[in-house]
C-alpha cells in the first residue's frame, strides 16, 4: 500500500512537472509572437499609420486641440442623448486606468527612462490616427429603435469597406482582449498593489481579492450596483485630479533633480546603439508598448464610444478621442514618470510595476504613500473593468447582428468575472504579454482599414474647418464630403 501511494505521488508530481514544463513553452512561443508583432510589425505600423495621418491633416492633433477643447463642454441638441463630454468619460474611462501607474512604472524599470520619450511620442503621432478612427466610427454609425447612435470599427470595415468577415474578427479581438486580456492585466495589477503591505501572502492573497473584486464587478455587470457604478464615476476624475496633485507635489520637493531626469530621459531616448543592440527590451519598444496600452490610439476602442455621442458633426468627436489621448498620456502618464523619477529611488527591475510607485511615494509621504496608490488602483481598475464591458457589449451585439439572449448574456458575464479572478493570481509577464498580443491583433486590423478609409475621416474635417470659417456651427451633410446618404444609416 505504501508502495503503490509512492507511486501515484510520484505520478502526481511528473504529471505537475509536465503541465508546468507545457505551460513555460506555450507562454514563451506566446512572448516570441509578441515581441514579432511589435517590432517590427506594429512599430512600422503604427508610426507609419500616424505619420501619414498627420501629414495628411496638417497636424490636426496639435493645429485644432483648442477646438477639441471647446466642443468637450457642448451639450447635445435633444435631452437624454449622450453628449461629448459623457463620449470622453466613457472612452477615458477604459484608457485612465491601471496601466497608467503600473504600466509606467514597469517601461521605466524595465526600458529605462528613455521610455517615456516614445511614450510621449507614440501618443502624440497615435493622436492622428484616433482622430481618424472616431471620425470614421462617427460617420459609419447606426440608429437603434429608440434613435440613439451606436458603432466602432466592426461598423465601418463593414460598411465602407462591405467586408462582414474582417468586422467580426474585429470583433471577436476586441471581445478577448477587453473581456479577457485587459481585464486579466487590471485584476493583477491592482492585487500587486497590496504587496507592499505585511499581510500579504503570495500563495494566497491575490485569490482572494481577484475573488472580491471578480464578485463587485460580476454584481454590478449583472445589473445591480448601480449606485457603487455611479459613485465610482464621480470619485474617479476627483481621483484623478488629486493623483496629478500629488504628483506635482512630489516633482516641486525634489525639483533639483528634474533637470537630470529630462537629461536622463533624451539622453537614452536617442541611445540608438543600445536600442539596435536589443530591440525587444529597449526604451523605445517598452515606451511603445506601454503607451499604446494606455492611451489605446490607432486599437480600436475608443470608437465605439465615440458613435455613442450625439454631436452635429462627426470631427467633433474625432477631435473629443484626440483630447483623450493627451489627457491619457502627457498628463496622467507623464505624472507617474515624474513622481517615480523625481523621488531619488532609482528604478530597478525587481522593483516593476506597483512597488517602483509605492516606493517613490512613501519616500516622500511615508505610509500614506502606498495606501493612496491602493485606493487610485482601485477605483481606476474598477472603472476600468466596467468601461471595458461597454465595448465588449457594443461587439456582442454586432456579431449576433443583435443584442444576444438574457441567458447568453448571463453566462458571458459569469465567465468574464471568472477571468477576472484568475488574472489576479497569474505572474506579471504573462498578463502583460497575454494583453499586449491581443491588443496587437486589434491594432493590425483597425488600423489598415482607417488608412483605407482615411479621406472620409480628412473631407469631413475640411468641410468642418470650411464651415467655421463661414462662421457657420458646423452641421454635418453626407453630400458635402461626397457620400451618398443612402450608405449611411444614421446620418441624412
Amino acid at each position: 500500500m505504501r508502495k503503490t501511494a509512492g507511486a501515484q505521488r510520484n505520478i502526481g508530481a511528473y504529471k505537475s512537472r509536465k503541465e508546468c514544463v507545457m505551460m513555460e513553452w506555450i507562454m514563451e512561443q506566446v512572448t516570441k509572437l509578441s515581441d514579432f508583432m511589435y517590432y517590427p510589425v506594429l512599430v512600422i505600423v503604427l508610426l507609419a499609420a500616424g505619420l501619414y495621418f498627420t501629414f495628411r491633416t496638417k497636424g490636426v492633433q496639435l493645429r485644432m486641440l483648442g477646438e477639441a477643447i471647446r466642443v468637450i463642454n457642448e451639450k447635445p441638441d435633444k435631452e437624454g442623448k449622450v453628449s461629448s463630454f459623457q463620449a470622453l468619460m466613457v472612452s477615458t474611462a477604459s484608457r485612465v486606468g491601471t496601466g497608467n501607474i503600473v504600466g509606467i512604472s514597469t517601461a521605466i524599470c524595465l526600458g529605462g527612462y528613455g521610455s517615456i520619450f516614445w511614450m510621449w511620442m507614440i501618443a502624440i503621432i497615435g493622436a492622428a490616427s484616433a482622430f481618424i478612427e472616431s471620425t470614421l466610427a462617427q460617420v459609419y454609425k447606426r440608429r437603434d429603435a429608440n434613435g440613439d447612435s451606436y458603432g466602432g470599427p466592426a461598423y465601418y470595415i463593414e460598411s465602407a469597406l462591405h467586408s462582414r468577415p474582417i468586422a467580426v474578427l474585429f470583433a471577436f479581438f476586441l471581445i478577448i482582449t477587453y473581456a479577457g486580456g485587459f481585464n486579466m492585466l487590471a485584476s493583477y495589477n491592482l492585487q500587486s498593489t497590496f504587496s507592499a503591505y505585511s499581510f500579504y501572502n503570495p500563495t494566497v492573497t491575490p485569490w482572494i481579492i481577484g475573488a472580491i473584486l471578480a464578485v463587485l464587478v460580476g454584481y454590478c455587470i449583472m445589473g445591480g450596483g448601480k449606485r457603487i457604478v455611479k459613485a465610482t464615476g464621480v470619485l474617479v476624475p476627483v481621483m484623478g485630479a488629486l493623483y496629478v496633485l500629488i504628483a506635482i507635489i512630489v516633482m516641486v520637493m525634489h525639483i533639483n533633480l528634474l533637470p537630470s531626469v529630462l537629461g536622463l530621459i533624451f539622453k537614452e531616448a536617442f541611445d540608438f546603439k543600445a536600442i539596435l543592440g536589443g530591440v525587444a527590451g529597449s526604451c523605445m519598444l517598452y515606451g511603445i508598448k506601454r503607451g499604446l496600452f494606455s492611451n489605446e490610439a490607432g486599437v480600436g476602442s475608443a470608437p465605439n464610444a465615440a458613435a455613442a455621442a450625439d454631436v452635429s458633426h462627426p470631427v467633433k468627436q474625432g477631435l473629443v478621442q484626440m483630447f483623450s489621448v493627451y489627457l491619457d498620456t502627457i498628463v496622467i502618464c507623464t505624472a507617474t514618470a515624474f513622481m517615480c523619477l523625481c523621488s531619488g529611488v532609482v528604478p530597478a527591475e525587481e522593483l516593476a510595476g506597483a512597488p517602483y510607485v509605492q516606493q517613490a511615494l512613501s519616500s516622500v509621504f511615508g505610509s500614506f504613500g502606498p495606501i493612496f496608490i491602493t485606493v487610485a488602483m482601485v477605483l481606476f481598475a474598477f472603472t476600468t473593468l466596467l468601461g471595458n464591458f461597454f465595448y465588449v457589449d457594443n461587439c456582442l451585439a454586432f456579431i449576433h447582428k443583435k443584442m444576444p439572449s438574457k441567458t447568453f448574456m448571463t453566462c458571458f458575464r459569469l465567465l468574464a468575472a471568472l477571468v477576472i479572478f484568475v488574472g489576479a493570481g497569474m505572474s506579471m509577464g504573462a498578463v502583460w504579454t497575454i494583453a499586449d498580443l491581443l491588443m496587437a491583433f486589434m491594432t493590425i486590423i483597425n488600423l489598415p482599414a482607417c488608412v483605407i478609409l482615411g479621406k472620409v475621416a480628412i473631407n469631413a474635417m475640411k468641410d468642418y474647418e470650411k464651415q467655421k470659417k463661414e462662421g457657420k456651427a458646423p452641421v454635418f451633410h453626407a453630400a458635402d464630403i461626397g457620400l451618398n446618404a443612402a450608405e449611411l444609416d444614421y446620418w441624412d
